[in-house]
Parts: structure tokens; sequence; C-alpha cells
């Protein structure tokens, strides 16, 4: 199955996809979320959503209720998962989203943000929701 076959079966838009998993890893305290934009900097992705969990056991809560939310309302399924069995950096890639959950250490590493510092990135506090993230905003179209 190509990448574009994997596209066209996607239902749910990727800005509700990355919603939905913002909400599920604030619902189980994730850390330090941040939401980049990787449409103009990247094929790989729409959307990387990154945070941190401060155990095993809380990284792979965060990883289930992700899963089980995007399920639940978008009945997508991951395409590919990494890292359930060391529980150090977990991947979720829905294709045109993709979730990273890491320990403080392997965040520090990696530096995502860093590694992708050209594409737009939004830090996203507890206090928030998926819904009030402004890179998920959809563009107003005016006609004229």
């Amino acid at each position: 199955m190509t990448q574009t076959d994997r596209r066209h079966r996607v239902r749910s838009s990727s800005q509700m996809l990355a919603r939905h998993a913002i909400d599920a890893a604030l619902e189980k305290k994730a850390k330090d979320l941040v939401i980049m934009d990787m449409r103009q900097v990247s094929g790989v992705a729409d959307y990387f959503v990154l945070c941190t969990g401060e155990s095993d056991l809380q990284i792979r809560a965060i990883a289930e209720a992700i899963e089980e939310r995007i399920e639940q309302h978008c009945q997508e399924r991951p395409w590919h998962v990494e890292g359930r069995e060391h529980l150090q950096w977990v991947v979720l890639d829905y294709v045109d989203v993709v979730v990273h959950i890491f320990t403080p250490e392997k965040r520090a590493f990696y530096g995502l943000e860093r590694l992708w510092g050209d594409a737009p990135q939004e830090q996203i506090t507890e206090d928030r929701s998926g819904a009030d993230v402004q890179l998920l905003q959809e563009p107003v179209v005016t006609t004229g």
C-alpha cells in the first residue's frame, strides 16, 4: 500500500485527529505538549504532536488514551506504532498526524522542536484544549 493509498483511506481531517490527540494527552497529564505544523516543511505529515510522560506507566497511559479517543471519535487506528516495548519514545503514526510521546531524556536528546525549527509550533498548556489551538484553526475563506 502506497502513501497515497493510505491518505485516501483517512476519513477524519488532520486537524480533528490532532485535536483529539491533544485532548487525550491533556487528560493523562502529559507535560510540555507542543504541536508542530509540518505542512510547509515536510512531506512526512501535516502535524506532529509532541508530549512528555514522566514514567513508563504514564507514557503507556497517554498512548492508550490517544488511541482509544481517536478510534472512538474518528474511527481511526494508527497506521503504525513504534516504541511500545520500551516506552522511551512512543510514536503513533496516523499518516497525516504523528504523535510522539517521550521520556524527558529522549525528548531532550532527539530535540524534534530544534530539528524541525522552521515549522510553526504552539505550546499547549494544561488549561487549554485541542479546540483552542491556533495552529489547528481552519482558515477563513472569504468571497468577494
